[in-house]
């Protein structure tokens, strides 16, 4: 029986190969998208959204567009994400019946889970405003939500300052409340996501694989090594680029794919210096309880492999 996920996206580059991973792979039926302010703007997320869902015909996936600005923050300055996602991604716009819904993401997210059977895994890939604003709205919905697993965070690296990564740092008073939340979590950080990287190589594999996915999948790829080699480039390693959101959604088809430590995490939404920051505790004896699976690695052939198998779907 395939796993019910819901994933909730700033579609660029990254999304989007985890959309298409997670509407193609036969171990997961996606219930639907959210689409959320992050990489660029929530109008150009949700458009991209249904760029992909209709490239690769999967058209009847439901989309809801939800929040567009962060919880209490003003809009950040996207910078370097700007970069390496642009507003919109290089697919023609949606022509063969990919709609947006008209319920507000939010909304739709808690009748979703209280009507569920409480299985339907949540996928967050982006700022977690949608998500801290449902748990707000209606609390019940955490009973109903067997598993978050989400890309965000990062222990030993931060990538939009130094000690941030980019979705906490857009919106951590979110970030704070998801990880608080009191419900079982898998954290895909950017200590596990840099450890599973595509190449060049690889994009080559994924358009020869001469699906809709594959090619959109090459491009992204190479579209992202490009925009990481002109913003920050990859210690130790040329012609590679993380795609983050992809990875967390292979660790729900897959757990083995990432090494996890149980441990206490919290998201920093006061200091000067570092906001944003995801702090961890691996001390033996922390203060407080473990609430987070935080993954401190990834098996990067295992994840080409995957995406190989997966994009070579087709509807």
């Amino acid at each position: 029986m395939p796993t019910k996920v819901i994933l909730d996206v700033d579609t660029g580059t990254d999304d989007a190969v985890a959309l298409m991973t997670a509407a193609l792979s036969p171990d997961l039926e996606l219930i639907g998208a959210t689409s959320v302010n992050g990489n660029t703007g929530v109008e150009y997320t949700t458009e991209n959204t249904l760029r992909v869902f209709d490239w690769i015909g999967r058209p009847e996936i439901p989309v809801f567009r939800g929040c567009d600005r962060p919880l209490v923050r003003s809009q950040a300055d996207l910078g370097m994400a700007a970069v390496i996602h642009k507003n919109l991604l290089d697919l023609p716009p949606a022509s063969h019946g990919a709609t947006l819904r008209p319920q507000h993401a939010v909304d739709w997210l808690i009748d979703t889970y209280l009507a569920s059977d409480g299985d339907i895994v949540l996928c967050p890939v982006g700022p977690l405003t949608n998500i801290a604003m449902a748990i707000q709205k209606d609390p019940r919905i955490l009973e109903a939500i067997p598993e978050i697993v989400l890309m965000g965070g990062a222990h030993q690296m931060g990538n939009r300052t130094h000690s941030a990564e980019f979705n906490f740092l857009l919106d951590p008073e979110a970030a704070r409340v998801v990880v608080n939340c009191g419900r079982p979590i898998r954290m895909v950080p950017l200590d596990a996501t840099h450890r599973a990287m595509l190449s060049t190589q690889d994009a080559q594999h994924l358009r020869e694989l001469g699906t809709p996915a594959g090619e959109a999948a090459a491009r992204f790829v190479l579209q992202r090594i490009a925009g990481y080699e002109a913003t920050q480039p990859i210690l130790h390693r040329s012609g590679v680029a993380p795609i983050h959101d992809a990875l967390a959604v292979c660790a729900i088809i897959d757990p083995t794919i990432l090494t996890t430590d149980f441990i206490p995490v919290d998201v920093e939404v006061n200091a000067e210096l570092s906001v944003g920051r995801t702090v961890c505790d691996f001390r033996t004896r922390p203060d407080k309880p473990a609430n987070v699976h935080f993954a401190i690695d990834a098996d990067e052939p295992k994840f080409v492999r995957m995406l190989l198998e997966i994009l070579g779907r087709t509807a």
